[in-house]
């Protein structure tokens, strides 16, 4: 089965935990080089940050790639590209997930809920967002789905208005909550540190 293999594949890989500011982090280091980092709210367990870096082609670790939580601010001070922003009037797309539900926020949309449709594209396999105005368009996969490899139900998507965001959920299938059940049994058999500053390092 499709979610078990995900979940072995999580078992498999070399992982070392640190607790640091009431959060769980837990760094994965897969067979084939990948690395994941997740951070957990120390209490609830609830998921606040994935994010994934890969090796290029020469060996080069790249930059991490957020798949849940807000995307980091830049460094105060440094100097760069990521300086350069976009404007704070743009609509900002950011994965917030809850126990139940994995959920996004597309913040700076002001129109009413009327304008909104928000649907699963089963050929694709993604949630489509449109507005009836062809304001705003946007197309996302949800990564948890396809690792677990299982379909996109319609009925699980909902979506609310409020504030100028728009929060898209989609419940959890029953075998994710399993999974993600059966993940932090494994998770609490990791040696966790503590410590009051640095990150998670692979030993």
């Amino acid at each position: 089965m499709a979610v078990t293999g995900w979940l072995d594949s999580l078992r498999a890989a070399e992982k070392t935990a640190l607790l640091q500011d009431g959060r769980r982090k837990v760094h994965y280091l897969f067979p084939n080089g990948k690395e994941m980092a997740e951070e957990y709210d120390e209490k609830t367990n609830e998921l606040l940050v994935r994010k994934w870096r890969v090796k290029s082609a020469l060996g080069a670790l790249g930059q991490w790639q957020i798949e849940v939580g807000e995307p980091a601010l830049p460094g105060a001070g440094s100097l760069g590209p990521e300086l350069i922003t976009e404007s704070n009037a743009n609509p900002i797309f950011v994965r917030k997930d809850t126990k139940m539900s994995f959920q996004w926020r597309i913040r700076n949309l002001p129109y009413p809920k009327d304008v909104y449709n928000v649907c699963v594209d089963q050929k694709e396999r993604c949630v489509v967002v449109r507005t009836t105005n062809k304001k705003y368009y946007k197309k996302f996969s949800i990564p948890d789905l396809e690792r677990y490899q299982l379909p996109l139900d319609e009925s699980l998507l909902s979506f609310a208005h409020a504030n100028s965001t728009l929060i898209i959920s989609y419940q959890k299938p029953k075998e994710v909550l399993v999974a993600e059940s059966e993940l932090q049994k494994e998770l609490k058999k990791v040696k966790t540190a503590h410590s009051s500053d640095g990150d998670c390092k692979t030993q």
